[in-house]
């Protein structure tokens, strides 16, 4: 799964990057614990441009009754969001960025779970793939978002079962790509990434409460 991640690259660099030509964020500031339930930073396809902007973290599909489903999903299983009533609206149409430059998983030893950091490479930013979907609660419309996961490359085999869908620069065009709705090709574009282009290490146990958002997360221990 994916369920706390870090954005401490400066935003000059994820417009250029990204290729974003619009955005929201003028306010953006470094993120070391980001947390479900949080606005996140995303991108969008609109039109003709990217879109960069925040999503809240856990998807309220739009037919939902109330929020309460929120918590839950987070997390949309690539290998059968198209099946599910939650997630295959949004897989067709509604496919975003959820961008990054580390994600956290804690590992099991014998005595603890130990945190740690996984990263793309040096460090570098990355797009997560995320599903997005507009809800209305009768006051007032909530955009909302869940990350895809899918099995774990050699890498993450020895931390966890499971690893974010993280998209290669080609497949993040396909993926922001609205006219692309075919299932066979979205699944192409959710397959591990390359063990061999990521990096993992341990970090404080601070990471483990969000409450604590600050540089000390990331540092290497």
């Amino acid at each position: 799964m994916c369920g706390r991640f870090s954005l401490t690259t400066e935003l000059d660099v994820l417009l250029e990057r990204f290729q974003i030509e619009q955005t929201t964020m003028e306010g953006y500031e470094p993120r070391y614990n980001i947390a479900p339930s949080q606005q996140i930073p995303a991108v969008i396809r609109a039109g003709h441009c990217n879109r960069m902007g925040t999503l809240r973290w856990g998807l309220i599909p739009f037919w939902a009754k109330d929020a309460s489903m929120a918590s839950k999903l987070i997390n949309a299983r690539s290998e059968t969001a198209d099946q599910k009533a939650s997630f295959k609206h949004a897989l067709k149409k509604q496919r975003c960025l959820i961008l990054s430059d580390g994600f956290y998983e804690w590992k099991q030893t014998e005595n603890r779970k130990v945190p740690m950091r996984i990263q793309v490479r040096k460090g570098e930013p990355f797009a997560m793939a995320g599903l997005w979907e507009k809800w209305d609660d009768g006051k007032r419309t909530h955009y909302t978002c869940t990350i895809l996961t899918t099995e774990a490359n050699v890498l993450m085999e020895e931390i966890h079962n499971r690893m974010p869908v993280i998209l290669t620069k080609v497949t993040e065009k396909i993926w922001l790509d609205s006219s692309v709705n075919d299932v066979a090709e979205l699944k192409q574009c959710m397959k591990p990434f390359a063990s061999s282009e990521m990096n993992a290490y341990e970090v404080s146990t601070i990471v483990n409460s969000p409450k604590n958002e600050k540089h000390e997360c990331i540092i290497p221990i």
